[in-house]
């Protein structure tokens, strides 16, 4: 016997206001296993693979990452992670993850272990030397001269793991810098 779309509809419609007219609450509760989670600190934070930012609950247990999921009450993802997403807690526990800075020198074949303070006061060092050795003061337009203040040798990248004020703060310490190439992941 066949069975057209709209008796199955009209069957369905009929099952499903029998058991609505009951009146008998479902009980699940001998079904719900415990939680994996339960105890542990949570978080939540932005995922930093890429310009999307889908939202993610962090689980914690004296300071480390014992669980990553998808927030779902994140507007952007509700809930589901890509693949890069979803194995992020590896990335965050993984034995052969660097934890300490690592230097090669110029025409070196090994790599140093240096200390944050020496890699803080190397970066700065070499962001002076190189906005003096390319900063430009003044230009000349059509015979005339003008100030630009502007550093032609270095440039600025955003990331998609930045929030606004994090991007805001990179862009006033840039242009501070007087650096004008000012770029984001999320459009290259």
């Amino acid at each position: 016997m066949g069975v057209s779309r709209r008796d199955f509809l009209k069957g369905g419609g009929a099952a499903a206001a029998g058991l609505a007219l009951t009146g008998k609450p479902a009980n699940a509760a001998g079904q719900v296993p415990g939680l994996r989670t339960k105890g542990l600190a949570s978080t939540t934070t932005v995922c930093p693979y890429c310009a999307v930012g889908c939202g993610m609950i962090v689980h914690t247990k004296d300071g480390k990452i014992v669980n990553i999921e998808g927030d779902p009450e994140h507007p952007i993802n509700q809930g589901s992670l890509c693949s890069k997403g979803s194995a992020l807690f590896q990335v965050a526990n993984n034995e052969r993850r660097l934890t300490k800075v690592q230097y090669r020198a110029p025409n070196s074949d090994k790599w140093e272990e240096r200390s944050w303070d020496w890699t803080m006061e190397r970066i700065a060092t070499l962001m002076k030397r190189t906005r003096d050795r390319n900063f430009v003061k003044q230009e000349k337009i059509n015979g005339e001269m003008y100030t630009v203040n502007r550093n032609e040798g270095m440039a600025m990248l955003g990331a998609a793991a930045l929030d606004n004020e994090e991007c805001y703060l990179l862009g006033k310490f840039a242009r501070a810098m007087g650096v004008g190439y000012l770029e984001h992941q999320a459009r290259i």
